[in-house]
């Protein structure tokens, strides 16, 4: 049979998909928007305290470490204009007017003022140049208090805005998660025969950690570096509009960068996802088909398979650290270009005199801040588009709903709906898994209530299939199925199997006691109703010569267990639901004799005064059946008791004689 396992991973996306990604991933934010919007006002408070610092370093600079130039008229015999530094000090003060006495030669007076060039200081003793300049020092020292409250205030705000932001991503991602897992758990049994294990453990694990990263990492941090671009941006225009234009004339060429980057960064995100995906999709097979691997020494030709899956992996990776690798250089390099015309045109521009030297150092430091946020912007549109291939994979699987289970559209709470299931039919039923396969054509058959009947035939004619279309695994392509009358599409899924106990040949256990296994997660039923169970299921000798009886725990699967001890566990199974229809496939196909008469007489005490079905390959199993209906090529060509069909002389009179 042809499957279509790679179909879904290799499926091309359009360039627009993010769009629609981002309005499916809106309504995950919708409860936590009280928290995302404390987290953006927080990013918004950090921003404003970042654009601070700098402007606070000018102001230090230019008003009390190297005052701006300014023209004073002297009032000594040599007139004229001279533009130079000057301290104003106020002569009110006792000690600066004794300091003004001593220098008299040195200062000038304006009013109640005395003034003396910045070049002159050096004429003085320093504890006299300590008192002149108090005021200076006291503004720095105020100014410095202010940038470490500043500081503290930024570290306080940036603890509760990663607080805030790893709290909702954490909780936005549990409920993803949950979504996932619960959607994965109504899918069709089809849908799982087309994908990998591992692929699915992967869209759970690492890519639903990777939607985490898009939440704490990108939301608010490029609220962040947005509202930091526009602030430096309108502080830097606001300095001097000319050396803002000199110093952008370079954006053009990092926006050009930034949309290469994007292009080429998409694409390996998206090879990296697929790549992943097969990587643990091998690693599960590998696992699961551990004992057939080794019996057949495939070892060293599942270690290539997995090498070369590796090595596609690495190279998609390289392909990844290649491009980011140019990139950043690259953004560096425009910013440290940016940052000597800076030096270039503004330095310039303070021996002109038309700027501030602290205008000139604030500009240095706001454009060294320009270009972080380009960097940090690159870096997380780096874990975007990694969070966006993720993104992609989890919705084809939410939004696959041409997969999804039909769970019924019952109007109307019926008395039927509600009874024991009793009349079976099948009418002209026909189905294939894959198109153009057939694996049943026009069925037709009636089992009454009670009926114990079995489905025999060569492999592949069919029987597994009938079973899985009463238990809704599969929906016929042509034809009805009626339960009590009822279309059994119209019947609610839940209800249906709920009155249903399956036997298959090969019985998955859970990982858990034995008590969990049988009883389901169920708790409702008594010890007393447990041990009848057990008893009936002939599992008492299992449990009496186990340490702790119906608590053992089992490993994965059952493992720790034979095979015909797994059938008896899952024949218990069955018994607790008290179901009214038991299926039965292959229940003792993998069973040596003394174990089969176990499961025998613990499957006639499970059948009694129930429906039931039974497939079966051992011609010995069905002979006790009120009717058996025998399929081949796709059809039923002989139905009847046994007697009847070995009078026959047909085809099951054939098998019969081939299994003697």
């Amino acid at each position: 049979m042809v499957t279509n396992a790679a179909f879904f991973e290799e499926e091309q996306l359009d360039r627009s998909y993010d769009l629609r990604l981002l309005k499916w991933l809106y309504p995950l934010t919708k409860p936590y928007r009280l928290l995302l919007s404390c987290s953006i006002v927080l990013v918004i408070l950090i921003t404003i305290l970042d654009l601070a610092l700098p402007y606070i370093t000018k102001i230090a600079i230019d008003r009390y470490i190297v005052p701006k130039m300014e023209t004073t008229i002297l009032t000594t015999d040599t007139a004229g204009d001279s533009k130079a530094r000057y301290l104003r000090v106020d002569m009110m003060e006792s000690q600066t007017a004794a300091i003004v006495q001593r220098y008299a030669s040195l200062f000038t007076h304006e009013g109640s003022y005395a003034m003396i060039r910045f070049d002159d200081l050096s004429h003085l003793d320093k504890k006299d140049i300590l008192v002149l300049r108090k005021g200076d020092i006291a503004g720095i020292s105020i100014i410095t208090l202010l940038f470490l409250a500043l500081i503290g205030m930024n570290f306080i705000f940036n603890f509760g805005q990663v607080m805030v932001m790893e709290y909702t991503g954490q909780m936005i991602m549990h409920d993803l998660r949950i979504r996932l897992f619960n959607h994965i758990q109504g899918l069709t049994v089809a849908f799982f025969t087309r994908h990998p294990v591992g692929r699915l453990v992967t869209r759970v694990t690492n890519d639903t950690q990777n939607m985490h990263e898009l939440v704490t990492s990108v939301i608010a941090f490029i609220f962040k570096d947005i509202f930091l671009l526009a602030g430096i941006t309108i502080v830097l225009l606001t300095i001097n509009w000319k050396l803002t234009a000199t110093t952008f004339t370079i954006l053009p060429f990092v926006i050009y960068a930034a949309i290469h980057f994007a292009v080429k960064a998409r694409d390996i995100y998206r090879i990296l996802r697929v790549k992943i995906a097969d990587i643990n999709t091998s690693f599960s097979e590998t696992i699961g088909g551990i004992k057939v691997i080794q019996l057949f020494r495939q070892e060293r030709e599942n270690y290539r398979r997995f090498e070369h899956l590796n090595h596609e992996y690495y190279e998609a990776g390289m392909r990844q650290i290649h491009v980011y690798a140019v990139f950043m250089p690259i953004i560096e390099l425009l910013g440290a270009t940016a940052t000597a015309l800076i030096i270039f045109y503004g330095g310039c521009r303070v021996l002109a005199e038309s700027i501030s030297l602290g205008a000139l150092v604030a500009f240095i430091a706001y454009m060294r801040m320009f270009f972080r946020p380009l960097r940090d912007i690159a870096e997380k549109y780096n874990i975007m588009q990694n969070a966006l291939s993720s993104a992609e994979r989890i919705h084809q699987i939410i939004n696959n709903r041409e997969c999804e289970l039909r769970t019924g559209e019952v109007a109307d709470e019926t008395p039927d709906l509600q009874e024991k299931i009793e009349n079976i039919v099948m009418d002209n039923v026909s189905f294939s898994y894959v198109a153009g396969e057939t694996v049943l054509s026009n069925v037709s058959l009636h089992i009454r209530p009670g009926e114990t009947v079995a489905f025999v035939g060569p492999t592949g004619s069919g029987k597994t299939t009938l079973i899985n279309l009463l238990t809704r695994f599969y929906e016929p392509q042509a034809g009805r199925i009626l339960i009590n009358g009822q279309e059994i599409g119209t019947i609610d899924i839940n209800r249906l199997r709920s009155k249903i106990a399956l036997v298959t040949q090969d019985p998955f256990l859970f990982s858990g006691t034995i008590r969990d296994n049988i009883l389901n997660g169920s708790n409702h039923m008594s010890d007393a109703e447990l041990d009848r169970i057990i008893t009936a299921s002939n599992c008492r000798s299992l449990i009496d010569k186990l340490p702790k009886g119906v608590d053992t725990e089992l490993t994965e699967g059952g493992a720790s267990v034979s095979s015909g001890e797994r059938q008896l566990i899952s024949i218990a199974r069955a018994f607790a639901r008290d179901p009214d229809l038991i299926l039965l496939d292959e229940a003792t196909s993998y069973i040596d004799s003394e174990t089969e008469q176990k499961i025998q007489a613990a499957l006639a005490n499970l059948m009694n005064d129930r429906t039931s079905i039974i497939v079966a390959h051992r011609l010995s199993t069905a002979r006790t059946a009120d009717r058996i209906f025998v399929l081949n090529k796709h059809r039923i060509i002989e139905s009847g008791t046994h007697q009847e069909l070995m009078a026959q002389k047909g085809f099951y009179f054939r098998l019969h004689q081939l299994q003697q």
